[in-house]
């Protein structure tokens, strides 16, 4: 805790000063005037790959984003948790606002550290209670994909081609632990 006195305006003005905290490790924002730190901490994506399974064939729900980054790529339904919210319930809340599909929640697929842009994405295996989707506002367009028919080329992220790979490789199993990013995109591995 800082014993700094207030600006003379009598004004507090919050973390300003980059500085390591007593006790800490790494450099801070810091406010000068009542000890107050700032810990920037990774942002929660969660998601879901959704199928629905009709006659023996399974498809994958993706949408095609209207919005940056990666505007007119495609992706599973996924976004930001918000305050207050399950896991759970985020990843089924994206899926109705960007495919306008309803979703029960299986298990979850993958756990993504996307640490360069301070992201830990949690994707969860889910299925899609009826056929019915509808484009969403962050979406230019939804479909049903068959496996062999996904545009694997013009996917927005790698994490959605990691969930899908996975989602593949889990299927009709229940006893799998979440699958993670490739080790490779980790110098500490």
């Amino acid at each position: 805790m800082s014993s700094a006195s207030p600006p003379a305006s009598g004004k507090k003005t919050g973390p300003r000063q980059t500085k390591v905290p007593d006790g800490d490790d790494r450099a801070r924002l810091v406010c000068p005037d009542c000890g107050f730190v700032e810990y920037v901490n990774p942002r929660i994506v969660v998601g879901a790959v959704a199928t629905w399974a009709e006659n023996g064939e399974v498809k994958f729900l993706l949408a095609k984003r209207a919005i940056e980054p990666r505007k007119g790529y495609w992706t599973m339904p996924a976004g930001f948790l918000e305050v207050g919210e399950t896991l759970e319930a985020g990843a089924v809340r994206e899926t109705w606002e960007e495919a306008g599909a309803r979703i029960s929640i299986d298990q979850v697929l993958g756990i993504y550290n996307i640490a360069r842009i301070g992201q830990v994405y949690i994707v969860f295996r889910a299925h899609m209670l009826s056929p019915e989707f509808s484009v969403g506002v962050e979406s230019e367009e939804v479909k049903l994909f068959a496996w062999d028919e996904i545009p694997w080329d013009a996917l927005a992220f790698p994490s959605v081609h990691w969930a899908l790979t996975h989602h593949r490789a889990a299927t009709d199993r229940k006893d799998f632990a979440p699958h993670g990013e490739p080790a490779a995109i980790h110098w500490e591995r």
